[in-house]
Parts: structure tokens; sequence; C-alpha cells
């Protein structure tokens, strides 16, 4: 009878210890869990510091005049546009076609953008919103701008590229039209007519906020 009592018990000891989980094999399996949320981290790191320096090469690029530089920002099936409907070009030919028409009447400029926003739609492709402002002639007549861009960006096999830039602008006026230009609507003084300016009155946040605060 203690023999089976014996037996019994060790059956009973050798199923718990199955129950059990295997510690060393557990520990392996969180490492590696960890190893890949940390490489998953570095992965996206590093594509966000690629994504902002195409975004400083567009700058660089286009003020330089770097015209092969500047071709190679863009994804085969790119598209550049303005909000205001003046420009729209797609696939880098129109693209740099339509740079051409810009340079025709722009003399020396200073592209910089401050305030840069990323957002990841995979691993592959991202969303962007980037602040920045420009001092250049146009038309041999010194004027300033404060631009918004709203991007699209691709990992191809040649690093991020823009698959679509539209630009929009708060203000593009003669430097002696720039004290109080915010306040009037038609901002956008690149044209023989003033044009209303694209942000932030025609903003669907904006109009809401303006809409419900007291008057």
């Amino acid at each position: 009878m203690a023999y089976k009592a014996g037996l019994h018990q060790a059956a009973v000891q050798e199923r718990e210890r199955e129950r059990m989980p295997n510690p060393g094999a557990d520990l392996e399996a969180r490492i590696a869990r960890l190893e890949g949320d940390f490489a998953a981290r570095i992965a996206r790191l590093e594509a966000e510091s690629q994504i902002r320096q195409l975004v400083a090469r567009y700058s660089f690029d286009i003020d330089d005049r770097r015209i092969d530089a500047v071709r190679a920002l863009f994804a085969d099936d790119a598209v550049l546009r303005s909000h205001d409907g003046v420009m729209h070009a797609a696939g880098p030919d129109a693209i740099m076609a339509q740079f051409d028409g810009r340079f025709a009447v722009l003399g020396p400029g200073h592209h910089v953008m401050h305030d840069i926003q990323i957002d990841f739609v995979d691993a592959d492709t991202a969303t962007g919103r980037v602040a920045g402002h420009a001092e250049l002639m146009r038309h041999g007549r010194m004027m300033v701008a404060a631009i918004r861009y709203d991007d699209r960006y691709r990992r191809t096999p040649a690093g991020w590229k823009f698959t679509e830039r539209v630009i929009g602008f708060l203000y593009y006026v003669p430097v002696e039209a720039y004290p109080g230009i915010l306040a009037r609507p038609d901002r956008n003084h690149a044209y023989a007519e003033p044009k209303l300016a694209d942000y932030p009155e025609t903003l669907p946040s904006w109009t809401a906020y303006e809409a419900a605060r007291p008057a």
C-alpha cells in the first residue's frame, strides 16, 4: 500500500510540475519580446529622423537650386500642389516643370522649417505637418511668407520620399505690407490680386470654435 501511495504522490507532483510555467522558457520569451519592441522603437526613431532630413533637404535644395536633388525628394507617383489650387503637379516631370515656373519669377530665398509633426500610418508610410517661414524675392520684390505643408511620406528602396506635399499660406506679402497683415483675411499677395489666406480661418477647428464663442 505504501508503494502505491508513493507512486500516486509522484504522479500528482509530476502533473503539478507540468502545470507550472518553465521559468527559463518564460524569461527567454520575455527577453525576445523586449528585444523585438526595442528594435521596433529604434526603427521608428530612425524613420522619423530620415523624414526630418527629407523635409530639411527640400528647403536647402530649392533655395540652392539643386535641381536633381529636388527631383530625388519625390516618389514616382508624387503630387505637389497648393491649397489655393494654383499649383498642382503629378509625377516628378510635372513637379520639376512647376518648380521651373516658380524659379523663373523668384530670386534668392531662404526657407526655414520650424515645427514638424510626423504620424506613422505603418512602418512604410507616414503623414506630416510642417510649419515654416520664407524670405524671398518675387518679381524683383522682397516678400515674406508663413507656410504650412501637409505631407505624405513613403519608404522606398532609395529612402523616404514625398508622395504628396500640399502648400498653404498664413500670409505671403511684401515686407512693407507685413505690419498688421494678420488683421485682414486676404493675406496672400503673391498674385496680381490678393487672395484669401489658406489658414486658419478655413480650418474646421477654427470655424467651430469661432461659431461657439460667445459674441
